[in-house]
């Protein structure tokens, strides 16, 4: 690295690398050109102050969805800042520590998380913050740093190349119901709710154990039909048990059989769109529509200003015609992993693969896979 580029007066504490460890390629001991602390969000009150200060702060900041993910997954959060040890935090960028010997030892800001915005008060700290970062790759025992921005992006010359690409969607709470339902689509969405309102679904809400076992029957369905295990029960109950009733998860029914639910999160003037599943055999009766207008208007009683809808693959069209419809801002959202490695689409054996296991693995069996693979690819 060159000496221009260097970044002075920072550690790299035991749980991370020691700095023997930050050796570049050239055996030039890589510093960084800001000085870069490294604290723990869990047991800093620091952060939590910073996630309900900083505007561009969301639920993935929360020490809420930090604890849900080390306790599920056992991913170890570290934070880092340019604010000196006992100073108020102006700035920082979040990570876990994802160690696995299946897909290898990387930073990730943040695992299933949908973006987490570099919380930064001035221009340049990103890409200082970054640098800070770089060692842990070049010295070897760490396989690669990516970041979720929903906005700042790193500079050209830090090194971080784009990985993929998602469409994600916002809905402004801020007119009123009727302006919002006007905003929908007459077929695709305003018909549906009349439907179901026509179908006198059942609507219910909580965090009871038995809605969460029927969320988590719908989902498994849902899981299935795009040839996915499902995320394991532990997480859920991890989510309830961080949230509170922060969480909600919803449930639409047609004479006692399920039909459609969804888990949202609520932070700050923000409700999120984490979870949905449905049985598909009920689509026609409109229970996902349902769900999601009694969601926003939940919302709006709540004086809650946005729904977070969450992100969609750029190459599925029909969740992005979806959300479309509902009158959702459509922007792009960008990873960003150093070194730069693109994401690149399964080979069609692959795909064939995974649909026959799919295809032919009961329920139990989906399970198990869930929970024995999803802490290696968060």
């Amino acid at each position: 690295m060159e000496d221009n580029r260097s970044v002075c007066g920072a550690s790299v504490r035991a749980a991370l690398m020691t700095p023997d460890e930050t050796l570049t390629a050239t055996g030039v001991l890589a510093r960084p050109a800001v000085s870069v602390h490294e604290i723990d969000p869990l047991n800093d009150l620091r952060w939590t102050a910073l996630v309900k200060s900083h505007p561009g702060a969301s639920v993935f900041h929360s020490t809420n969805w930090l604890k849900a993910l080390h306790t599920a997954y056992g991913y170890k959060p570290v934070a880092i800042t340019t604010s000196a040890p006992g100073e108020r935090l102006t700035d920082g960028l979040v990570f876990c520590q994802v160690e696995s010997w299946l897909t290898g030892r990387r930073f990730v800001s943040l695992p299933f998380s949908d973006h987490c915005e570099p919380l930064i008060d001035r221009a340049g700290c990103l890409d200082g913050l970054l640098q800070y970062m770089k060692p842990y790759v070049d010295g070897g025992r760490w396989k690669y740093v990516e970041m979720r921005p929903v906005s700042n992006e790193p500079s050209y010359d830090i090194g971080f190349g784009r990985m993929v690409t998602y469409c994600w969607h916002r809905l402004d709470l801020r007119r009123s119901e009727q302006e919002l339902f006007r905003g929908f689509h007459k077929d695709c969405v305003q018909r549906k709710i009349r439907r179901a309102e026509r179908e006198n679904l059942k609507y219910e809400e909580g965090a009871s154990e038995e809605l969460l076992q029927t969320f988590y029957r719908l989902l498994v369905m849902t899981r299935r039909r795009h040839y996915l295990p499902p995320q394991p029960l532990s997480w859920f109950r991890g989510l309830i048990t961080a949230f509170g009733d922060r969480l909600k998860i919803r449930v639409a029914s047609k004479e006692g059989l399920p039909v459609a639910s969804m888990l949202t999160l609520s932070h700050k003037k923000s409700m999120v769109y984490k979870y949905g599943c449905s049985d598909a055999t009920f689509n026609r009766l409109g229970g996902v529509a349902f769900l999601f207008w009694r969601a926003i208007q939940d919302a709006k009683e709540k004086g809650l200003q946005e729904l977070d809808m969450g992100r969609s693959g750029a190459n599925n069209a029909g969740l992005i015609a979806f959300k479309d419809h509902w009158g959702a801002t459509r922007s792009p959202l960008t990873y960003w992993t150093y070194p730069c490695r693109p994401t690149r689409a399964a080979s069609p054996w692959k795909k064939r693969l995974a649909k026959q296991i799919v295809s032919a693995s009961p329920d139990w069996g989906l399970e198990t896979v869930g929970r024995l693979l999803y802490r290696h690819i968060g």
